[in-house]
């Protein structure tokens, strides 16, 4: 019979064939067990032979395939040992890819160095607060709209998440009595929208001088101080009047970007300022919520997003690019 032949035929020359062939195991594989192999075309015309003659065709196919993946493995084992045996053992191997901090980290970190310079100590609290700590011992009155839901995440009904790491200022001010100098890094929550601009979640960093005598002068050059510090002595900064329930006078705090490139105008809205912080004289009535006499001390407060300054200071034009987990972006602040 001609199939039988065939096989008979297949089975010789499998049997002779000691060497892997010319073409590689890989070429010997797709031949015989491939898609349009050997075996793939047997098996289809097994359908057309005769059901008396079925069994005893399908069984010499069969044995022709056995044969065939025996060839496969053994050529596959002579491979490997071969791969392995031109290999130098000897050698080390190639250590695990460095990672490095995120940028965030970077700023953070670089910012509280800055203010350790000139005295201030690093203090931290919880990122889940009570009313006290986050509102009211801070003069937001009961009616104000941070309290609402649209503005804050709340927990239950007399805690939320932390608006703000000016909950560890007053943490600070109840348990410390002047001099008081302190940098409060840390992760804080907003109910806001999504944008190249905002989040809802991100970094501040806020500071806290109450000692006797400290004026508004004192507020300014601490704050230029931090500006050319951080961005160079040519760093320029601008004071704008504004309103913050713990702080009086208060103001917001520009750095100049630049109107240089499309970026530029768009993060900046066309005017080459970017608000990095809002800052102002601690507001007396903060002063005695902390048991802390007005009389005597006064003081100054002054808290910045980290993600604004990061963008500043490493051209980023989206704020969403530090929380995305994007390699391509972090692997860019590799040190080495």
């Amino acid at each position: 019979m001609e199939l039988k032949e065939r096989i008979e035929a297949l089975e010789k020359e499998l049997k002779e064939l000691t060497k892997v062939p010319a073409g590689g195991g890989e070429s010997f594989r797709i031949a015989y067990s491939g898609k349009k192999g050997h075996l793939k075309g047997l098996y289809e015309e097994l359908k057309s032979v005769p059901n008396e003659m079925k069994k005893e065709v399908g069984q010499s196919i069969n044995s022709l395939r056995m044969l065939v993946e025996e060839k496969i493995s053994s050529w596959s084992t002579i491979d490997a040992a071969e791969s392995t045996s031109t290999k130098d053992l000897t050698r080390p191997g190639s250590g695990p890819e460095l990672g490095s901090l995120h940028p965030i980290t970077l700023v953070k970190e670089e910012i509280v160095d800055i203010f350790s310079r000139i005295g201030f100590t690093l203090s931290e609290g919880p990122e889940i607060e009570d009313d006290w700590h986050n509102f009211s011992a801070l003069n937001f009155p009961p009616e104000h709209p941070a309290r609402d839901m649209q503005d804050t995440f709340f927990v239950d009904e007399d805690h939320a998440l932390r608006t703000h790491t000016s909950s560890v200022q007053v943490r600070v001010m109840e348990g410390t009595k002047p001099p008081i100098r302190t940098i409060s890094p840390g992760r804080v929550f907003r109910n806001e929208a999504i944008s190249s601009r905002s989040h809802c979640m991100f970094h501040q960093i806020e500071g806290l001088y109450i000692d006797k005598g400290v004026s508004f002068a004192d507020l300014k050059q601490t704050l230029l101080y931090f500006a050319k510090e951080f961005f160079g002595e040519k760093a320029d900064i601008r004071l704008r009047p504004s309103y913050f329930p713990f702080t009086e006078p208060s103001a917001e705090v520009d750095v100049y970007w630049g109107l240089e490139t499309e970026t530029d105008h768009r993060i900046t809205k066309g005017t080459g300022w970017l608000e990095i912080m809002g800052c102002g004289m601690v507001d007396p009535q903060v002063l005695e919520n902390c048991n802390i006499d007005s009389g005597i001390y006064t003081g100054f407060a002054f808290g910045m997003g980290i993600e604004r300054i990061a963008m500043l200071r490493y051209q980023v034009p989206d704020i969403r690019m530090f929380f995305e987990n994007d390699m391509r972006f972090l692997s860019q602040f590799k040190t080495f």
